[in-house]
């Protein structure tokens, strides 16, 4: 499910989201869980659904994509997101099937662990929770964000366009709970 318009958040709501976070890079990632929340039935941020945000903001460019910031489903040991500032790099999604995956955005640290929360368990790290294409029956995801699959060529060409334009290996990625 997705509604039927990209956000529309505000370029200066994005701007002072990200001084407020403290971050000085060029380029970042904005991502707002329940963005959507008003929107579907039932009120309130859901899984399975793209009800959430994520805007890419540089000198140059403010735009922004229907995504998701949650797993899927609800299970035990699942993993989600802490939200905060994470720091992501250019890489592959789907190491390990054959011809190595695609483009996407992992976690920019040796060992490519985040701060997530899993359900039924307790706070703990999460490894390898990138940022990829989503599906259109499912969000496909297992505590990575995703982005809706009509939006992804976009989205990641631009997101690496920017970073290769303002000269950056990272990305910060702030996510945040949907403010009113």
């Amino acid at each position: 499910m997705i509604p039927r318009s990209r956000p529309q958040q505000a370029k200066e709501k994005t701007l002072a989201m990200i001084f407020k976070a403290g971050i000085e890079d060029s380029v970042c990632l904005v991502g707002i869980r329940g963005y959507y929340s008003e929107t579907f039935a039932p009120k309130g941020n859901q899984r399975g659904i793209y009800d959430d945000a994520i805007i890419l903001l540089s000198p140059s460019v403010h735009a922004a994509f229907n995504a998701n910031t949650d797993p899927s489903v609800f299970k035990k040991g699942i993993a989600v997101l802490k939200t905060g500032v994470h720091r992501f790099r250019k890489g592959n999604h789907g190491i390990s099937k054959p011809g190595g995956g695609y483009p996407a955005l992992r976690p920019a640290n040796a060992k490519e662990e985040l701060p997530v929360t899993r359900d039924g368990e307790g706070d703990s790290m999460g490894i390898a929770i990138n940022i990829h294409k989503g599906g259109y029956n499912t969000t496909s995801s297992l505590g990575c964000q995703t982005i809706y699959p009509s939006q992804w060529d976009g989205f990641i060409n631009l997101v690496y366009s920017e970073m290769s334009r303002y000269n950056q290996k990272t990305i910060p990625y702030l996510l945040v709970e949907r403010l009113d």
